[in-house]
């Protein structure tokens, strides 16, 4: 089969489309995918430079996280889906493929209103956002929640979810241009922070009256934790999702005590199988239906052939895009 294949750590020329051995067949509870998009992420420009190598039992030189495809063979336990179906979900790696195996229990079916590329760009974002917003920030209606990097693929994702919670959403991005973008997803308030994360703070205090957000979904990482300390209100929930701006930064546990914070790192790709079912399982139920009434939809940048995945991943690395960077396995779009 084709596949995306890091050939060495670096730049994007370490990328190369080529023939590797396929994907193992189903067996036991096992599906095998025929992928015919898959989606970009930044954990696989972090794996293609070395400092995130996937989970064991998953390809280390084939990156992807998340699929959209068809089911093309079945274990003899798998009892969820048949061939032939349309499925999407997430995986440890090798997604960017023609073929991928993996447990039925990290599959949904997909919406028929979805075509590929749109399937493929919602696993990983809505999995992650849903999942860091309700089953473990407990986002309840009417609260306020402020979302950085409201403009990438978790952030629209997360942007909808909350607003067809009934919360209040405030959006975090460094520019007025991709905040007016957001507002059409849902966004009640868009605070443009540029490159001084204090300005966060000081702008929801002015929309709250001091208040406070009860949840933030930092996607960011180390240069905003001042600021969301300070814009959290009492009892508030810090939800650290992603590490752009760094992994490390002073806390002050003063604030965190006086305010009785709550701070909770997530992530999805290193999750055990068991919890990747649960969270698998709670889209299907919650977000999948939203999906297909068209409540939420699936945000995309740009979408790329799979031999275009330099150019995918460029654009990317550039900080520029808007929603999700898909990549065509197979098939039309």
């Amino acid at each position: 089969m084709r596949a995306v294949t890091i050939v060495a750590h670096g730049g994007v020329d370490a990328l190369e489309v080529r023939d590797v051995e396929d994907a193992p067949e189903a067996k036991a509870d096992r599906v095998r995918v025929r992928v015919r998009a898959a989606a970009l992420n930044r954990a696989d420009i972090l794996q293609r430079k070395g400092h995130y190598p996937a989970p064991p039992g998953f390809p280390q030189n084939i990156p992807g996280l998340e699929f959209a495809g068809e089911v093309e063979q079945v274990g003899e336990e798998a009892r969820a889906f048949k061939v032939g179906q349309r499925v999407f979900g997430i995986t440890g790696g090798g997604a960017q493929a023609e073929y991928v195996t993996g447990p039925e229990s990290t599959l949904a079916a997909i919406p028929a209103n979805l075509d590929w590329a749109e399937a493929a760009s919602v696993p990983e974002a809505f999995i992650t956002a849903h999942d860091a917003l309700f089953p473990q920030a407990a986002l309840q209606m009417g609260e306020r929640v402020a979302i950085h990097a409201a403009g990438s693929g978790v952030g629209t994702a997360a942007i909808q979810l909350a607003h067809a919670a009934g919360a209040t959403t405030y959006g975090t991005s460094r520019t007025e241009e991709k905040l007016e973008r957001v507002r059409q997803y849902g966004m009640d308030e868009g605070i443009a922070i540029g490159n001084d994360p204090a300005r966060f703070a000081e702008k929801v205090k002015e929309l709250t009256r001091g208040a406070g957000v009860q949840v933030i979904l930092d996607l960011v990482g180390a240069s905003y934790l001042s600021a969301n300390l300070d814009a959290l209100g009492y009892s508030g929930r810090l939800m650290l999702v992603g590490t752009m701006a760094g992994s490390s930064a002073p806390l002050d546990f003063s604030i965190v005590m006086r305010k009785r914070l709550r701070i909770t790192g997530t992530v999805l790709r290193a999750r055990s199988l068991e919890e990747k079912a649960r969270a698998t399982r709670l889209f299907s139920a919650y977000v999948v239906p939203l999906l297909e009434r068209g409540v939420v939809r699936p945000v995309i940048d740009r979408v790329y052939k799979i031999d275009e995945v330099r150019a995918a991943h460029e654009r990317l690395e550039s900080n520029e895009s808007f929603g999700k960077i898909v990549l065509m396995i197979g098939g039309e779009s």
